[in-house]
């Protein structure tokens, strides 16, 4: 007896299709495998909790001795000396009974003695004087000493140096000359013949202050020039 199919029934026309399909499957799975990663397990342990008792340290008080109190010095008595009636008492201060909160009390000034006056008089050094100190024979004179005691440092005349030079000195109260100082000077060896020639004058008449000679600072310009 023949066994009949149909043609749809038949499927051995479709056996390439599903040998590929299988493979395909196959390989899949294949792929999956490799690519299939695994991680170790890790135990972590927590521990145990365990209650530890601290004793409480206790600090022992200790009190300090403290020193007995300082005893206070016996009060002083202030002893009063009784005198007469008649009995004149001379005091350099006056006591005011009637002082109250609102009288206004100078403050106290130590006297200065008159030594100590005279010599403050002596130290300080004036610029500006009732009576001015006068050279002897008055500017004319002066200028003629001036003339004729300076010479013209060769320096400064080889090298055409001129000008005023402004020195000061202090006349004393005995009339001499000190503390010459150079205020402006041009050089070439002017400053020192300006220097060397106030040196050389005599005695000047003090200047007075109060009728009183005092020191008396005095600036004086000196000129060079070349003829």
């Amino acid at each position: 007896m023949n066994t009949k199919k149909t043609p749809k029934a038949d499927l051995e026309n479709k056996r390439v299709l599903f040998i590929q399909l299988g493979m395909i499957f196959t390989l899949a799975i294949v792929l999956l495998a490799f690519e299939w990663k695994t991680y170790d397990r890790i135990l972590t342990d927590l521990g145990t909790r365990e209650v530890v008792e601290i004793p409480e340290e206790m600090i022992e008080i200790t009190r300090q001795d403290q020193p007995p109190p300082p005893v206070a010095p016996p009060p002083q008595t202030t002893q009063f000396k009784i005198v007469e009636d008649d009995v004149d008492i001379k005091d350099d201060f006056i006591i005011d009974v009637d002082v109250d909160q609102k009288t206004e009390i100078e403050a106290y000034v130590p006297p200065v003695s008159m030594a100590e006056e005279e010599e403050v008089a002596e130290q300080e050094i004036f610029i500006v004087v009732e009576d001015a100190p006068q050279y002897p024979g008055g500017d004319e004179a002066r200028i003629r000493f001036l003339n004729d005691n300076i010479r013209y440092p060769q320096m400064a005349r080889e090298s055409g140096i001129q000008g005023t030079v402004f020195i000061t000195f202090v006349v004393e109260r005995d009339g001499s000359i000190t503390d010459v100082r150079i205020l402006r000077g041009i050089g070439g060896g002017c400053d020192e013949e300006a220097i060397r020639v106030i040196k050389a004058m005599p005695k000047w008449s003090p200047g007075k202050q109060r009728g009183r000679p005092v020191r008396v600072q005095f600036n004086m310009p000196i000129s060079f020039r070349l003829q």
